[in-house]
């Protein structure tokens, strides 16, 4: 990753970064990982229903609550890391309530920074987004698979998949914080960096 002054998407309000596991993988737990998130998706099903009111509360008192922030940021942390689990990343079962290896931040909005009227059309404006990033959805189900199979075989995910799934996941999560959490008006970089 090159530093900050070099790397011009740094300053996004959403970051992400997984730590690169070079060691020697859980061959038994990665064969059976759909079956182990099956517990975890259940929980993070029921929490994820919650987050959609803050558009009425930016809407109309354009305010967007501390603690609804907190709740969002820690929802947005802990879906990171059942993700990060999915996409292979990492062997450590998700975390309801530790960072683990998964890095994610969102600066938390000022008062009056963000504009009342813009969660209503966001979603669109974020359209180009949907479309690039389901092409790289594509590409990265199929890095998955690929990565699932070198897993298997050698015991450990090659950097560059890695690197791949990471940045893809930090695109999104870029979207995300615009167009659904609603945590700044700043439009998300075409980037995976």
């Amino acid at each position: 990753m090159t530093s900050d002054s070099q790397n011009p998407t740094s300053d996004y309000p959403a970051t992400l970064d997984i730590d690169y596991d070079d060691s020697s993988r859980n061959r038994l737990t990665v064969f059976f990982r759909v079956v182990t998130l099956i517990p975890i998706l259940l929980v993070i099903s029921g929490l994820q229903a919650v987050l959609y009111p803050i558009i009425l509360m930016v809407l109309f008192r354009q305010k967007y609550p501390r603690w609804w922030f907190d709740f969002n940021l820690e929802v947005t942390k802990f879906s990171t890391r059942v993700s990060a689990y999915w996409l292979l990343l990492r062997d450590e079962y998700p975390s309801t309530d530790e960072e683990q290896t998964t890095h994610l931040t969102l600066d938390y909005p000022a008062q009056g920074e963000l504009n009342r009227w813009l969660p209503l059309i966001k979603w669109i404006l974020a359209i180009p987004h949907y479309i690039v990033l389901a092409v790289l959805l594509m590409v990265a189900s199929v890095l998955v698979l690929v990565g699932w199979v070198i897993i298997l075989i050698t015991g450990k995910l090659p950097q560059g998949i890695h690197k791949f799934l990471v940045g893809v996941s930090r695109w999104s999560l870029r979207v995300q914080a615009y167009a659904f959490l609603l945590t700044t008006d700043k439009y998300p970089p075409f980037s995976l960096d």
